[in-house]
């Protein structure tokens, strides 16, 4: 493949994350903690290393210190390699006073960046989707198919298309219109894959029969330059339909696992298919690692706990407990007699000294974790969360709306007790 002097990938950060509060309550959205250990953000940045694409820019614009940090603490590159991971946070200058105005916008803004690396190729990547994709693979068929723009697609139901830009091909994969989530009583039938271009020969059955862009795009970079020479702000529903009359614009059909995790729900329930026996996506990959930073904590262990579809990071400490179809992140406290089932905890940033804790009990605060005989079922526990003793979360019959309530959220049913929440002794949810 090309040289990484010729390819520059540009990583959406996305904009105040407002579909995942309060999860970005604290943090930029591709800072989430997610999967035990890892955060968003090490989904595209791992599919760009791993294709030896590695220099790299974030863009973001809102709560980006946590992000600054874990980059800085995991993606340094040696000499050798000359590649780099940057975040470019929306900055004033003397030409733009403006924050980031839509994804192509942040593209613009940061042109005086790009191009100081003279890139032939860019790759731009959504910040919050779960996928492992060759994009050395995705840059090959650009390069021998001689495209200008090519778009990373992957087939979706009638039913699903409602929610995505829909794209039409023709038998050889460029793309002849774009149509932005066309309503379910619309008939698209003229936007249906090419039999010859389906990746997948029982899409009959399946039913996946469109094309939905998954925000994923290889640029010329010059082609880039000459679409974005405007005031458009995004580059799906402008962007994308305004070059197909003007340039040779490529589908790339993908038909593995992906999943856009930018909601409470999808990030919920993508969170909990991980501790299935046979999750949607595997991590499990020694070819194609998903990276993420190295804390040096101890094994987790276990005492006379009993454990079902339980996923769990470095560094935990739970102690006879029943945990079922859930996810455990890097030290997470769990005490005596707790039972937690379809749960998320994200665990802490450090480990409470014995006086810290006397010091924090005096001031009648519980300890960093989940307290004794505390029962938690369908919720999220986001980092350094107090959770005291005997207190139930979820578990009672009793009407939940969603909302924003004294000490705790609810977003699509789901319990979620933010950064550094406190929920004292016998509080019941």
């Amino acid at each position: 493949m090309r040289s990484i002097k010729n390819v520059l990938t540009i990583v959406l950060g996305g904009g105040k994350g407002t579909r995942l509060y309060p999860l970005t309550r604290d943090r930029a959205k591709p800072a989430v903690p997610f999967g035990a250990k890892y955060r968003i953000v090490d989904i595209p940045l791992s599919n760009s290393i791993n294709a030896d694409f590695k220099q790299i820019y974030i863009l973001t614009q809102f709560n980006s210190a946590s992000l600054h940090m874990h980059i800085g603490k995991l993606y340094a590159f040696d000499a050798f390699t000359k590649g780099f991971v940057e975040i470019l946070a929306a900055e004033q200058t003397f030409e733009n006073t403006s924050w980031y105005e839509g994804t192509a916008d942040a593209v613009r803004k940061n042109f005086i960046h790009f191009r100081q690396q003279n890139p032939e190729y860019y790759i731009i990547l959504s910040g919050d989707q779960l996928y492992r994709m060759d994009l050395g693979d995705f840059l090959k068929q650009h390069i021998e198919n001689k495209a200008e723009i090519s778009i990373a697609a992957t087939p979706v139901t009638r039913a699903d298309a409602s929610g995505f830009g829909i794209l039409q091909a023709d038998k050889t994969g460029h793309i002849q219109s774009f149509v932005e989530k066309p309503p379910c009583d619309e008939n698209i039938d003229h936007l249906m894959i090419p039999a010859d271009l389906h990746p997948d020969k029982n899409h009959l059955k399946t039913g996946k029969e469109y094309m939905a862009s998954m925000g994923i795009y290889i640029f010329n970079a010059s082609v880039m330059d000459k679409m974005l020479d405007n005031t458009m702000t995004d580059f799906g529903g402008e962007i994308i339909p305004l070059a197909l009359d003007k340039h040779k614009v490529l589908g790339y059909i993908f038909s593995g696992f992906w999943e856009d995790i930018g909601t409470i729900k999808s990030f919920y329930e993508t969170n909990l298919n991980l501790s299935r026996i046979h999750p949607d996506f595997n991590f499990y990959d020694e070819n194609r690692p998903i990276f993420t930073a190295d804390y040096n904590l101890p094994p987790s262990k276990f005492n006379f706990s009993t454990l079902s579809e339980v996923l769990t990071g470095d560094g935990c400490i739970v102690t006879k407990s029943m945990i079922t179809r859930s996810v455990i992140s890097i030290r997470s406290i769990i005490e005596t007699g707790a039972n937690l089932e379809g749960v998320i905890t994200m665990g802490a940033d450090f480990y409470e000294t014995a006086e810290d804790k006397i010091e924090n009990r005096k001031r009648g605060r519980p300890d960093i974790g989940i307290g004794r005989n505390t029962q938690i079922r369908n919720a999220i526990i986001d980092k350094n969360a107090r959770i005291g003793d005997g207190c139930l979360i979820g578990v009672q019959e009793i009407p939940r709306h969603d909302g924003d309530y004294d000490g705790y959220y609810i977003r699509d049913g789901i319990i979620i007790i933010p950064k550094g929440g406190i929920l004292h002794p016998g509080t019941v949810i």
